[in-house]
Parts: structure tokens; C-alpha cells; sequence
């Protein structure tokens, strides 16, 4: 079905607002350069926000914000800026939920601490919300300069959630991470995320209502109106929420924490959660802790597809599992493979992935990768449907009591360029994959500057098509405190996608957490007055 004239103006209009300049944005969400036609430039303004890191007293939060230098040609000259400001939280006077509706998805406080001001007001109505405003608004880590990246750390318990954005030459591919340390408790490990732009839609295929599990969605609103959301939970057999996750309303710069256990009255393991604005946008990131393997963030996985990729899955991982859902009105089907350090193999017992239709299914893969590093690469199998899929992984290091967990969604390739911050002097894997069979990709790794000083290094790698490579990377000479790497596959390079894994043990734990780096999308095209933009075609 071909796009209305009018929804494809509305498509841009959209993101011109958010990038500073025009775009025609193709079926999937990528920008396509029509007929030769039309000028590839970089953004002028990019949105990034930071959920409220941890309640833990005893947990420490390090961002690292980081900006690629070389903007392409034609960007915008002036200096830029780019800085993240405090935002306001939602607490539930009864500890329920919804919003003014009565909804029981709220978070009673900040990790269900209850903290901040207001927070003990005697004779409060129980169901009322408040909006607890920052207590401090300074900004956080703002950028001067691309190519020098800016840390900063706190071990406030009630540290907030975080909003901001960058224009001008700072803009394309600007980039923080967020990554905490809880030395103990239930939420004890590392968590790593990239802090997540905005969007209207969101997939979290592998969140839990289980009783072992406290799964908690960080909804944060960037702009200056109030953004209304639906949560819709699927399970193995179906939808699981019913009116408990409607209308939940976001105010302005405020993030909303809500207990997806709270959604439905039945406990799931293997659920999938649908994040839906219908009014405004926001960021979403579940936060999950696990009563035996600690805590991480969940990040969104790609939009749904027909070919998925999970890069990066640790050579000791030992436990991992597999959640997809179809959000499609068809069932899918897919041929799955372990992309190894040596080719491609077809993990035992499950040569294919059968997914119902808005349904999800789960599988065990324990110990996949037995000692190599790998990537899963699940493609439409052999006459079967090409109907869309949301995976993600739940990866498991140590064993016993000494267990940690992480998660590795599926993600986009990266296509220009691509970019995590916070690599430390010891504990950082980057793994690549070339997925497919044939076509080898040759990518140039960037290490910047440090936090605190250091020279930025680069080397280049030639991946075989099929395979995983797992390296160490480069290292800033003299690096002092953290620093960034930056990924650019070569022109002709075959598919590449990208995961990086930060290891920082405590004590017998095997802390860590994994980010995957998906193309910043760093520039768009610009169409050229009288394009035809009846190419673009559903």
C-alpha cells in the first residue's frame, strides 16, 4: 500500500523537528536517498534522556557523555551544546498506579522508596500523584567539544532520571552512557545503558512478572506537554494486560516509574512488553532485578523484523535464553544460527524458531556458546513467513550464588558510524559480526581521547562474513580515567553489527553488562525541491 502524500509530509515534519532538517524516512524507519536525488547532511539537534539509575545506598552511577568528531560535510559550523538537566518524578500516594485514572502501575517513590520532597506530607489523599521536582537542577556532563569525552559520577540514592540535547556539531552522534555499581542487595552488579531517544513505540521482549523478578518501565516525557501511554504485556499464550496499562499519564520533564507486576494478575516469565505513546513521546528502559543474578537494564530492541540480530553473546556465558514476540497478525518463522569466531552453526535442537502471533516464545539455550564468543542471527525460514519479530536475550555469567545477568537485544547494523561511551583500562570486549555468509566487513575502531586525558587510537579489523569477532580494542596512549569507541564500517564493507561487553568483577562476582551499538543515525537526506517521494512504498 503506497503512503498518502499527506502522511508522508507528516513523517517529516516529524523528524525535521527533532533533527533540525528535513527527511524522507523510508518503510522501517531508515532514511533512503531516492534516485540519486536529494543530500545526505548531518543533524542539527539529537534528544537523548537517562532513566533514574538506582534507590540502592550503596550504589554508584558513572555517566560518560561523548560526541564523534568530523561532522560530515555541510554541517552546521557553529560551536553546539550538549547537556542533560535533572527531571522531575511521579510518585503515587498509596503506592497505585495509573495516573489521575487510578491506574496501579506506579512505583510508590523512586524504586518504591517513597523518597523526595512531599514524600511524608501528613494527611496527603493516598491516591493522589505529586510531581517531586529535582533537587538539584545543574546540568549533567555537558559537552564542549567533540571528540573529548566528559564523565561524571554520583552515589545518590535518589539521583534523578536525566533529559537533554545537543545541537550544532555536537548533534550528530551524541551519545551517554549510564553504568551503576550495587555492591549489594538484590539489585547487587553492574548496569550498563545508552541513553535512550525519545520515540512513540517501544518492544521489550524478555521482561518478567515473575515473583523472582521486579521489573520496573522508566517512562521520561523531554518536552514541554504531557505524553499519555499505553503498556500492553504479551505472553505465551496472548495479551496479558487489560485496562490497567491505559492512559498512564507522563507529565512534562518528569519520568514515571511503573511495576509491571502491577499490569496483570497472573505472573509471567517470558512476557513481552509494548510501550505505546499515543499522545507526545518519551524514553522507555526496564530496569530488572532478579532475586538470584542481580540487576541490569533492558533496553528496547530494534523495531520488529524479519531478520534479527543479537550481537555480542560472551564466550563464558552460562545460561542463556531467547524471548520473541510477533506483534503481526501472522506467525513467524525463522532459521536460527550461532554466528562463531569460525563460520556459522546451527545450535542443537533448534534449527527453527516457530513464534504464534502476538504471542511469545521463550527457549533455553544454556551454555550456547561453549567457551567462543558468539552472535545469534535469526533470517525468515526456507518458505515460511517473513512476519516481524521483536528477540531479545537474557545472558547469564558464574554459577551458584555468584551469578550475574545482562541483557542483548536485537539491534540495527551499523551502517556510518557507531559509538559507546564509558570503555575503561581493563574489562572492555568489542565484538562484531558479519552475518552474512560471503560478505566479509571491514570496520575502523576509534578509541578517543580519555575522561582525563590520553590520545585516541585506532585500528582497523576485517571480519569474515559468518562470523564473530571478539577483540580487546584500543586504547588511548596515556588514557587516564574512561574513555569512548567509535565503529565505522569501510565503503563496500559488508553487514556489520555491534556489541560491547564492560566486565568489572566484585569480588567473586562476575559483574557485567552489555551495550549494543546500533548506527547512530548521526545524518539523514534531505530531499531536493520536486522529488518524487511516491518511491517510498509500504
Amino acid at each position: 500500500m503506497k503512503r498518502t502524500m499527506m502522511s508522508l509530509i507528516g513523517a517529516g515534519v516529524a523528524l525535521a523537528a527533532v533533527t533540525g532538517v528535513a527527511a524522507v524516512v523510508a518503510p522501517g524507519g531508515e532514511a533512503r536517498q531516492a534516485s540519486g536525488s536529494g543530500t545526505r547532511l548531518p543533524v542539527q539537534r539529537s534528544a537523548l534522556l537517562c532513566p533514574a539509575p538506582t534507590s540502592s545506598e550503596v550504589g554508584e552511577t558513572a555517566y560518560t557523555a561523548f560526541a564523534p568528531p568530523g561532522a560530515a560535510a555541510g554541517a552546521d559550523t557553529k560551536k553546539g551544546t550538549a547537556q542533560l538537566l535533572p527531571a522531575g518524578t511521579v510518585e503515587e500516594g498509596g503506592g497505585s498506579g495509573k495516573s489521575d485514572k487510578g491506574d496501579k502501575g506506579g512505583k510508590g517513590g523512586k524504586n518504591g522508596k517513597g523518597k523526595g520532597k512531599g514524600a511524608e506530607d501528613k494527611g496527603a489523599d493516598p491516591d493522589a500523584r505529586r510531581v517531586v521536582p529535582p533537587r538539584d537542577k545543574k546540568p549533567v556532563v555537558p559537552l564542549k567539544a567533540a571528540g573529548k569525552p566528559v564523565g561524571a559520577t554520583t552515589d545518590s540514592a535518589d539521583a534523578p532520571a536525566l533529559v537533554g540535547a545537543a545541537d550544532g556539531t555536537l548533534a550528530p552522534g551524541w551519545s551517554v552512557q549510564q553504568t551503576t555499581s550495587v555492591a549489594a542487595g538484590a539489585g547487587r552488579g553492574l548496569l550498563g545503558l545508552s541513553c535512550t531517544t525519545p520515540d512513540t513505540t517501544f518492544w521489550f521482549p524478555g521482561v518478567s512478572t515473575d515473583k523472582d523478578r521486579q521489573d520496573y518501565v522508566h517512562l521520561t516525557n523531554p518536552d514541554s506537554t504531557p505524553a499519555v501511554v499505553d503498556l500492553e504485556l504479551h505472553g505465551k499464550d496472548g495479551p496479558l494486560t487489560g485496562s490497567a496499562g491505559e492512559d498512564i499519564s507522563v507529565p512534562p520533564h518528569t519520568t514515571v516509574p511503573v511495576l509491571l507486576s502491577t499490569l496483570t494478575g497472573a505472573p509471567a516469565t517470558n512476557a513481552a512488553l509494548h510501550v505505546v505513546a499515543r499522545e507526545g513521546r518519551v524514553g522507555a528502559a526496564v530496569q530488572a532485578t532478579d532475586a538470584a543474578h542481580g540487576s541490569d537494564w533492558l533496553p528496547a530492541s530494534a523495531d520488529p523484523s524479519s531478520r534479527v540480530v543479537l550481537p555480542g553473546i560472551p564466550a563464558d556465558a552460562t545460561s542463556v535464553r531467547l524471548v520473541a514476540v510477533a506483534p503481526g497478525e501472522s506467525d513467524a518463522d525463522f532459521t536460527v544460527q550461532l554466528a562463531t569466531p569460525t563460520g556459522p552453526i546451527t545450535p542443537a535442537g533448534l534449527e527453527t524458531l516457530h513464534v504464534k502471533s502476538g504471542m511469545t516464545t521463550a527457549v533455553d539455550l544454556k551454555d550456547i556458546t561453549q567457551g567462543e564468543a558468539g552472535s545469534l542471527v535469526l533470517t525468515p525460514a526456507d518458505g515460511g513467513s517473513k512476519a516481524p519479530v521483536a528477540v531479545a536475550l537474557r545472558v547469564i555469567r558464574g554459577k551458584g550464588a555468584k551469578q550475574e545477568m545482562a541483557f542483548i537485544p536485537g539491534t540495527r547494523p551499523v551502517e556510518k558510524r557507531a559509538t559507546v561511551a564509558d570503555n575503561r583500562a581493563k574489562g572492555s570486549t568489542l565484538s562484531l559480526v558479519a552475518p552474512e555468509k560471503g560478505k566479509d566487513a571491514k570496520v575502523k575502531v576509534t578509541a578517543s581521547a580519555g575522561t582525563g586525558g590520553g590520545t585516541p587510537a585506532s585500528k582497523t579489523y576485517t571480519v569474515k562474513g559468518g562470523t564473530t569477532l571478539a577483540v580487546q580494542p584500543p586504547r588511548p596512549q596515556g588514557l587516564k580515567g574512561s574513555y569512548a569507541l567509535t565503529v565505522e564500517p569501510a565503503a563496500g564493507s559488508g553487514p556489520v553489527y555491534a556489541a560491547r561487553t564492560l566486565a568489572q568483577p566484585q569480588g567473586g562476582l562476575p559483574a557485567f553488562t552489555v551495550q549494543t551499538l546500533p548506527d547512530d543515525r548521526g545524518s539523514v537526506v534531505v530531499p531536493t525541491a520536486g522529488q518524487d517521494l511516491s518511491l517510498l512504498t509500504d
